[in-house]
């Protein structure tokens, strides 16, 4: 299935792995400019947005943001470079290390998440990430004697496993006849949505996400889990 905002084609939501893809701008205005088609993450639920670039008529326009605005999925390019008008075909592509280093940083988030729901019965809270480092908070009343070290020990358990990550977009009712699958506190959905996106770190955890993440498990790599307190 294929997700749009009004005006661009959201090809981060189809494959993650896309790095580079042909495009038309379709609007340039004061938020900054739209794309028919693009694989820019727009940014959202702690995650920041993709950086790249636009390639078009011999030059380059950096992307160093994206907003979402009047509904619709603007990049945002870096001060002073030329800008293609409405009509133009560019070539975008992400920075491939930035977007790699958040998918793995995301699905290091889901696989602690899923081993803290699985062993503690704790939700999610909130968070934010960087490229390789993240926060994530959980509604535990207090932390348990050795939480660090058995979290610590299950993730690696995890990541060696290295099962698969698997993405599918399913009926809204069909979706959320699957238990639990929502494992934040609070259910931040949209509401009206006809289908949701779910992410499936298979023997594991199983929620609903729009973020992009790594094929597998052992792609995330090692893990350095530390813990703190909120007081």
């Amino acid at each position: 299935p294929r997700e749009f905002l009004m005006g661009t084609e959201r090809l981060d939501l189809v494959d993650a792995s896309l790095r580079d893809w042909d495009a038309v701008v379709t609007h340039v205005g004061e938020y900054g400019l739209v794309l028919d088609r693009s694989a820019f993450y727009p940014g959202g639920g702690g995650q920041p947005p993709d950086n790249g670039v636009l390639l078009w008529g011999g030059v380059q326009t950096r992307i160093v943001g994206t907003r979402k605005a009047d509904g619709d999925h603007y990049l945002i390019a870096a001060e002073g470079d030329p800008i293609p008008q409405v009509g133009d075909a560019v070539r975008g592509a992400l920075d491939d290390e930035r977007r790699t280093a958040l998918m793995r940083t995301h699905s290091a988030l889901h696989l602690l998440a899923g081993v803290v729901f699985r062993d503690y019965g704790a939700l999610v809270t909130g968070g934010n990430m960087e490229p390789l480092e993240a926060r994530m908070d959980f509604n535990l009343e207090q932390v348990p004697e050795g939480f660090k070290d058995s979290i610590a020990a299950a993730c690696a358990v995890e990541v060696e496993a290295d099962r698969r990550i698997d993405v599918k977009v399913l009926p809204y009712d069909e979706a959320f006849a699957i238990p639990d699958i929502i494992r934040t506190a609070t259910n931040l959905l949209p509401p009206g949505l006809a289908e949701v996106r779910i992410v499936d770190i298979v023997g594991l955890d199983t929620q609903a996400d729009g973020f992009p993440h790594v094929a597998s498990r052992k792609q995330i790599g090692a893990m350095d889990v530390r813990i703190g307190s909120a007081e």
